[in-house]
């Protein structure tokens, strides 16, 4: 199981890892995506189910995240319900894995030169709404550097999380390094990849004293793979069962509270999985409105103003006379996270992104009022 891509090179560096993982005598390997690509995780698991009687589903993820403890067993749950007489084991994520550790520091290694105390390495990861998973990013970025003898060491998420890569490179660069390596903790290039890049550029072009690196992603790396075997036969053993102690939506972990209980999770992942797989308008309890708005407020979104978004055009809508019949509410991810802040208008299908409060005046006058699409905005048609 991948995260998915809207990016077809992310998802064929993903689908060439699944074809190098060399099945057993009498396996077959398939994939499926969470996310923005097919085939869907409980589409393949539905059609493996009709072939197989016994399923090893493993999630080619990082840390365990909340895609691997929610989704990921709501989903094989479902599936155990419509296929009582098959087998369904599920392996861990990679991990904090030796393999792994050695994978990640070979991508480094080869830029740190023969003087590393003068080598400042920042390890930058995707970033999870999840502390378990960003603490895991700590563990192994310490496992990695422990004893290098570098200058200095910082971690850093693309998105969702704190500090930002552009915080990361501001400190870096004010310890006067000779380099600075920017390593991002990721399986595939792709748009976060891209990003990564272009802000390395950019810093690099204002401190030009300081030369400036991105390592390379870990795919390819038979560390990757070795992991992953290990995972699967694990699996299989009926051992490496997802952590729950430090699980955000089985105990309370420091602030983050709001997802936690039994039911309160399955009902977090539901919605998750819903908006994930951008699902058609659902019939609602209360007097039917003229349009439904979803602002995103996830992280990402918040960062690049999806507030400021969402309060502008309720007060639009309020100051016309609108705001009974053309209901704004805030919700979780959508799945746009870069690429935001993300909008939806319903019943439409309209999916915006890249949002921002100078466009709300269009939106609603436009597409709320006038029923025109604002076409520089579009992202999707549900139709």
């Amino acid at each position: 199981m991948g995260h998915g891509s809207r990016d077809p090179n992310a998802t064929a560096a993903f689908e060439a890892l699944v074809a190098a993982f060399a099945p057993g005598r009498g396996e077959r390997v398939r994939h499926a995506y969470v996310e923005l690509a097919q085939p869907l995780l409980d589409e393949a698991l539905e059609e493996a189910a009709r072939e197989s009687q016994e399923l090893v589903l493993t999630p080619l993820f990082l840390f365990t995240a909340p895609h691997v403890k929610n989704d990921l067993p709501v989903a094989v749950a479902r599936a155990r319900a419509r296929h009582p007489d098959v087998t369904f084991s599920v392996s861990s994520a990679l991990g904090v894995h030796p393999a792994m550790i050695g994978a990640f520091w070979d991508r480094i290694a080869v830029h740190v030169g023969s003087d590393s105390s003068r080598t400042a390495l920042i390890v930058v990861g995707r970033g999870a709404s999840d502390p378990d998973a960003n603490g895991e990013l700590y563990k192994l970025a310490r496992m990695v550097a422990e004893r290098r003898g570098l200058a200095s060491l910082d971690v850093c998420f693309a998105g969702i999380s704190q500090p930002t890569l552009e915080d990361a490179l501001e400190r870096a660069t004010r310890m006067r390094p000779a380099r600075v390596i920017v390593a991002p903790y990721l399986l595939f290039g792709g748009r976060i990849y891209d990003k990564l890049h272009a802000i390395t550029e950019t810093f690099a072009a204002r401190t030009p004293w300081v030369e400036h690196v991105l390592s390379e992603p870990l795919a390819d790396h038979p560390g990757v793979l070795a992991t992953l075997r290990e995972r699967v036969g694990a699996a299989q053993r009926g051992e490496g069962l997802l952590p729950c102690d430090t699980c955000q939506y089985r105990q309370p972990i420091g602030a983050v509270v709001e997802k936690v209980g039994g039911l309160r999770a399955l009902l977090w992942s539901v919605r998750h999985s819903v908006t994930h797989a951008q699902a058609a308008p659902h019939v609602h309890g209360h007097r039917p409105l003229t349009k439904h708005v979803l602002v995103c407020a996830n992280g990402d979104c918040v960062d690049r103003g999806s507030m400021a978004v969402l309060t502008s055009m309720r007060r639009e809508l309020k100051q016309l006379g609108r705001e009974r019949e053309i209901r704004v509410t805030r919700t979780g991810c959508m799945g746009r996270c870069g690429e935001g802040p993300a909008v939806v208008v319903y019943p439409d299908g309209i999916w915006y992104r890249g949002v921002h409060e100078a466009d709300v005046h269009d939106v609603v006058r436009e597409h709320l009022l006038g029923e025109r699409i604002v076409a520089r905005l579009v992202d999707n048609i549900m139709a």
